[in-house]
């Protein structure tokens, strides 16, 4: 791992200052929002937009890359993420929040595909495991400070709006100084939906739900906050504690999962996390109650997503694999869309608990579908499987391909 940290930090540097710009800026808009007087329906809408952005960038940047080049495409982008930083507070109008949303969720996409084939490059055979590794808690860590951030100065005014323009903005100075040359970029043709259904439905099925809790983590978790009447400190609190369970579970639960059947762990995972989420769906808790479910909310929900990328590989050949993982990327991202949508039309209609409901709702619908599909086929012996690798929900199709590690077996249903 030192080795790795020795020739990879520039890379890392540049990513945890990335996740950090992005952390704040997440958080901060859901609490703006209700200073600008945003309903919670303008909200969903304005949140899902990052969604739609990101999912277009996820699919033109490999375009965009082959055309200019990396190093083109990376400033290009950085230089719009800065710009619609310090935009949201001097055009408080939700449907330009919208739209600027879309532009900073498209550019994001941009980035961290470029920042992610950097890192894949600079790593060897030998080393890429533990570069990805490294990769995954340095996101974490960096979204995790984000909302410590959230309390250097007051919402309301310009200077939280600054701290992550400027923070991207310096993100880009270790990346580019440290990536000479440039990888050579090929961009992976997705199985189609029909195949790649017919080879785990539990994998299609869970990337979309999955899609639509992490998305109302990561987007509605501030607006649910202010609706409930947290403070700012209790809102990053609670925000932060999603992150770091997801940080100290994911690696318990993989090392779990190389050992049983997967689809066991999720239903398990799945039950639990819907249990855990119902008391604060049907009423209000104190704050350390909510600190406590949303670190049970982080650690369950960060690794399921690569849980469902493993127990879908479990099933397909290896040169399928990447194949695979970019069309479950997609089916995620659709799920993601939807997500503050439906969490907003909730929160309208139930209040502040609609938000955890939602959560509940989905996971317990996975939990269901999951013991559905054990009765349908099989499972696959422990001994055969690939081994799990640590993805965060955030990535792009280059980590998540490089993270795929292949099965001893023929495709087979899911």
């Amino acid at each position: 791992m030192l080795t790795v940290l020795r020739t990879t930090w520039p890379l890392l540097l540049g990513v945890m200052l990335l996740l950090l710009g992005n952390g704040v800026q997440s958080s901060l808009l859901g609490i703006r929002g209700a200073l600008e007087g945003f309903s919670t329906a303008q909200m969903s809408y304005v949140m899902s937009a990052y969604f739609v952005g990101f999912l277009g960038g996820s699919a033109l940047t490999p375009r965009m890359i082959r055309r200019v080049g990396h190093v083109r495409v990376f400033a290009a982008l950085g230089s719009l993420i800065s710009a619609v930083l310090i935009l949201y507070p001097a055009l408080p109008y939700w449907p330009v929040w919208m739209a600027l949303r879309v532009v900073i969720g498209f550019c994001f996409a941009g980035v961290y595909i470029t920042a992610e084939s950097w890192l894949n490059n600079a790593a060897t055979n030998e080393t890429r495991g533990q570069a990805l590794s490294a990769y995954m808690m340095v996101q974490m860590v960096g979204i995790i400070a984000a909302q410590a951030m959230l309390n250097v100065a007051p919402p309301s005014g310009f200077v939280l709006f600054i701290i992550p323009s400027v923070l991207v903005s310096l993100a880009f100075t270790p990346i580019l100084l440290r990536a000479g040359t440039t990888p050579t970029f090929e961009s992976t043709r997705s199985l189609s939906f029909a195949r790649l259904w017919r080879v785990s439905p539990l994998g299609c099925v869970g990337m979309l739900l999955t899609g639509g809790i992490y998305s109302a983590m990561f987007a509605m978790a501030a607006v649910w906050g202010t609706l409930a009447g947290l403070s700012v400190a209790q809102i990053s609190l609670v925000v932060g504690a999603m992150y770091l369970g997801g940080l100290v579970l994911q690696y318990p639960i993989g090392w779990v999962s190389d050992r049983m059947d997967r689809r066991r762990l999720i239903l398990i995972l799945s039950a639990a996390g819907a249990a855990a989420m119902l008391p604060a769906g049907l009423a209000a808790l104190p704050v350390w109650l909510y600190v406590a479910v949303a670190l049970a909310l982080g650690g369950i929900v960060n690794p399921l997503y690569s849980l469902l990328i493993a127990h879908t590989n479990d099933f397909m050949r290896k040169e399928d694999m990447a194949g695979a993982s970019a069309g479950l990327l997609f089916i995620n991202g659709a799920g993601a869309i939807a997500g503050p949508l439906v969490v907003g039309d909730m929160m309208d209609r139930l209040g502040p608990e609609g938000f955890y409901l939602f959560i509940a709702v989905l996971l317990g619908l996975l939990a269901l579908y999951a013991a559905w599909r054990m009765t349908r086929r099989a499972g696959v012996d422990p001994a055969r499987t690939g081994s799990f690798q640590a993805v965060a929900p955030g990535a792009s199709a280059v980590a998540v391909e490089a993270a795929v590690e292949g099965p001893r077996g023929d495709d087979r249903a899911a």
